[in-house]
């Protein structure tokens, strides 16, 4: 038998049994339409997270009190190691170190706003006026808070597109007084709709000067110096400038931790590349399932078939040929399931961003041709020894079959 007249039996015999071959292929179908989705996932969201990081700005350097190892492993905190970092600490930084632009204290909490008969329990976030621009955060109307404002303590503040909304609805906020805690604050700005990034709801906060934010919060303990490096290619050296700066402010410790935004990219990834290798995984113990449905159906197949494997033995077919045409028969099986797992994967990938907008999805080639040869191989691991078992019928044993 050549090779085309093999194909062309093995087609048959699956067209005979539609139903069965169709089930069968399933399991491939959902193995390789798993293994591609979940990788699909899996890069999209890391892809997401290098873009909602580039919107929060560029060159950014993050000091957080607390020494934290950035190599792994849990190391409970140490009482002697745990410092505030205050006003000053940021001022130092913005003066001394050469490799920074700016450095800013920002600060953290929350407090009710009210105006009027309208009142929420809110985030609070005391910022600089250089912190905008770093951040990339834009006004809708009115402006920013001003470095005259910040070193007076003055009560002003910018509202959150929601905050804005909630208190106010369609009427103008510019200029009205709002109480944050037991203080009047003037509506000064309202920002532009930015949404939520990387958890943080920035629609949902409401800024005013760091000064006053300590004043509001009765502390000067910061939530984090936030600093703006000239360029990327001095990030090593503004770090080491930082750290120089800290530890010499601090008598001696390194009681902070500076973060870049590559390092928390970094340790991103890892978490990313875990996930993402463990679910593909799991997807495929499903393609695994798939291959030993169809080892299963091809057995069935051979012992259906014995009688035409004795007459086709009769009539002069080689063993290899009676085990090459069952070895086509299951790697077709896989093959299209593998076609049709992609074809799948690939519709679902295109439509989950238009339902799910917080889920974003990335196809991989890669991940394509990897799901697509391990169907194949699926096909042939599990379709050997069907095939062989067939192939080594006694032909006369095959004939006198019932």
């Amino acid at each position: 038998m050549d090779v085309i007249e093999i194909i062309k039996v093995s087609k048959d015999s699956l067209m005979s049994n539609k139903v069965r071959s169709f089930l069968t292929m399933l399991g491939v179908i959902i193995g390789v339409a798993a293994v591609i989705l979940l990788v699909s996932i899996g890069e999209g969201a890391r892809t997401y997270i290098h873009r909602e990081l580039g919107n929060l700005g560029t060159n950014i350097l993050i000091v957080v009190p607390g020494k934290t190892s950035a190599k792994g492993g849990f190391h409970p905190p140490e009482a002697s190691t745990v410092r505030k970092l205050i006003y000053d600490d940021a001022l130092l930084i913005k003066r001394r170190a050469k490799h920074v632009d700016d450095a800013v204290p920002l600060m953290f909490g929350s407090a009710k706003v009210k105006y009027l008969n309208q009142s929420r329990d809110n985030s609070i976030a005391g910022s600089t006026e250089t912190y905008f621009s770093i951040r990339n955060l834009k006004v809708d109307s009115g402006r920013f808070i001003t470095g005259s404002e910040v070193d007076a303590k003055r009560k002003v503040c910018i509202l959150g597109r929601t905050v804005k909304r909630d208190l106010f609805g369609d009427k103008n906020a510019l200029g009205a007084l709002v109480s944050i805690g037991d203080s009047k604050y003037r509506v000064v700005g309202v920002m532009e709709k930015k949404g939520v990034t990387l958890g943080i709801d920035f629609d949902d906060i409401v800024f005013i000067p760091t000064t006053a934010a300590q004043e509001l919060f009765d502390t000067d303990r910061l939530f984090n110096i936030t600093i703006k490096v000239k360029s990327a290619s001095e990030l090593h050296e503004a770090t080491e400038e930082v750290k120089q700066i800290l530890i010499k402010r601090h008598a001696g410790k390194e009681d902070f931790t500076v973060m870049s935004q590559d390092e928390m990219l970094g340790v991103m990834n890892k978490i990313l590349n875990i996930m993402t290798a463990v679910l593909a995984g799991i997807a495929a113990i499903s393609l695994v399932v798939g291959g030993i449905g169809i080892m299963n159906i091809m057995l069935v197949s051979v012992r259906e078939r014995t009688r035409e494997i004795g007459i086709r033995k009769a009539l002069g077919a080689k063993n290899s040929d009676i085990l090459l045409q069952f070895l086509v028969e299951s790697m077709t099986l896989s093959l299209i399931g593998g076609t049709g797992g992609i074809l799948f994967a690939g519709t679902v990938s295109f439509i989950i961003p238009y339902f799910i907008e917080f889920l974003p999805t990335q196809l991989e080639l890669w991940s394509i041709v990897l799901a697509f040869l391990f169907s194949a191989a699926v096909g042939i691991f599990f379709g050997v020894y069907p095939a062989r078992k067939a192939s080594l019928y006694d032909p006369i044993t095959a004939l006198r079959y019932e």
